[in-house]
């Protein structure tokens, strides 16, 4: 299906674009022939998901290709545990595809409206220092190049490229299917807790590693850690959920409804912001639960936010995380949202931004309608004093040139678009910057 462009928007209001043309392939070869028909007009082309990223990795000047029906399960195998998936996957619906064959995802982000190919291409991840993102869960994807061409990549094809196409950023092709090897269904029993943000920074490492999955929120403004350990138990065992109430309560009333009031509040007059951050952490309470793993993993946010996320090495988190806490009070900033630190194991994926190295993430936000730019430039700088490397769908600054300094593999994959897509058929503005022409 063609259509005239309308103007296209991520979630956070970011980005916008018209595309000068929407295409809907169905399959394989249709994606085929619109890449190629693109290359006849002497157009770009690139793939949209549902928006989540905050950078334009998914603007479409050109030609958009909405890869909606190339969705649901293609192949499975309940036995290896591998599962094809089209790339247009929303992750929210995997929990009920994957029902029938007892699989799930290891690890999980905490935000599932993203696609299979939008989350694996920007390098989305989880918690928990036994776990790669979700790129790592990537054992074959089946692309079509910048030349037109399609292209199975796997354990035993072309498994030179594999490295690459893990976590591609749309530079190398278009997504058609992705198997991934999933293990068998878990509960996870999570737990938590308000505690002191002292006690949890100088305690970091441990919980990190003592976890199976260890994340915190500080809220600025506030010596105060939301901490969230989450346990992983059999398929089989007792599930103890969240009472519909208390999730509603918990996670729409205060936590979506109230919470937005608060932002636009802040926005208005920013010096009620510090008071509103120590009563939102005085009301967060502790809470313990135990549900299969997509209901733990993930949570539903609606109030639109601008987000900054660096990859710093795993120790460097307390000393990088006290230095943006005096950051904010040195600059008298007022921030409502919370900073989120999690954890990831070391990767081989060339471009993960936990390649090589254990890995602690720390994520700044900002309510959608303020503007990020001094915050995340300030939190930035300190990133970057730890050879930080910045998530690829969240924003930041950096180009081709510093990117190189803290990816040892940058240029092997940059050799690898230079074989899949020579004529730059999939480049656009933000794929310019931060891998160059």
């Amino acid at each position: 299906m063609t259509a005239t462009g309308a103007v296209w928007r991520n979630w956070a209001r970011t980005e916008a674009v018209r595309p000068m043309r929407v295409e809907r392939p169905a399959d394989a070869g249709a994606v085929q022939r619109a890449v190629q028909a693109a290359a006849t007009s002497g157009l770009r082309v690139k793939p949209v998901g549902s928006g989540h990223s905050f950078t334009g990795i998914a603007v479409a000047p050109d030609v958009q290709l909405d890869l909606a029906d190339l969705s649901g399960v293609i192949e499975a195998d309940a036995a290896t545990g591998r599962v094809t998936l089209g790339a247009g996957t929303p992750l929210h619906r995997l929990p009920r595809l994957l029902a029938p064959y007892g699989l799930a995802m290891a690890n999980m982000g905490d935000i599932d409206r993203q696609t299979i190919a939008g989350a694996l291409s920007t390098g989305t991840h989880g918690t928990g220092l036994a776990f790669g993102g979700l790129a790592t869960q990537v054992v074959a994807a089946t692309l079509v190049t910048g030349a037109g061409e399609l292209l199975r990549v796997s354990e035993t094809e072309r498994p030179d490229l594999l490295p690459a196409v893990r976590l591609g950023l749309g530079a190398l092709g278009v997504l058609v299917d992705v198997t991934l090897q999933l293990v068998p269904r878990f509960l996870l029993h999570a737990a938590e807790r308000r505690e002191p943000l002292g006690d949890v920074l100088d305690d970091w490492t441990t919980r990190a590693r003592d976890a199976d999955h260890f994340e915190f929120y500080w809220f600025p403004h506030t010596d105060a850690a939301l901490t969230k350990t989450n346990t992983r138990l059999p398929g089989d065992a007792t599930r103890k959920p969240l009472g519909r109430v208390a999730r509603w309560i918990d996670d729409e009333l205060l936590a979506n409804g109230v919470y937005r009031g608060i932002c636009a509040l802040g926005r208005a007059a920013p010096s009620v912001t510090p008071f509103f951050a120590r009563r939102i952490a005085a009301l967060t309470g502790d809470r313990d639960f135990a549900d299969l793993s997509p209901a733990v993993f993930t949570t539903h946010r609606a109030v639109r936010f601008a987000e900054m996320e660096y990859a710093i090495p795993l120790e460097a988190v307390p000393t990088a995380l006290r230095e943006v806490r005096a950051l904010i009070e040195r600059r008298g900033w007022r921030i409502s949202f919370p900073v989120e630190v999690r954890a990831a194991a070391s990767d081989d994926v060339w471009l993960s931004t936990a390649y090589g190295r254990e890995t602690g993430y720390v994520a700044v936000h900002r309510y959608f309608r303020e503007d990020p730019r001094a915050y995340f430039d300030g939190v930035e700088a300190i990133m970057r004093a730890y050879d930080g490397r910045p998530h690829w769908g969240k924003l930041h600054t950096q180009d081709a040139a510093s990117l190189r300094e803290v990816l040892p593999r940058f240029d092997d994959f940059l050799r690898v678009r230079d074989q899949l897509d020579p004529d730059r058929r999939l480049a656009n503005p933000y794929l310019e910057r931060v891998l160059g022409a």
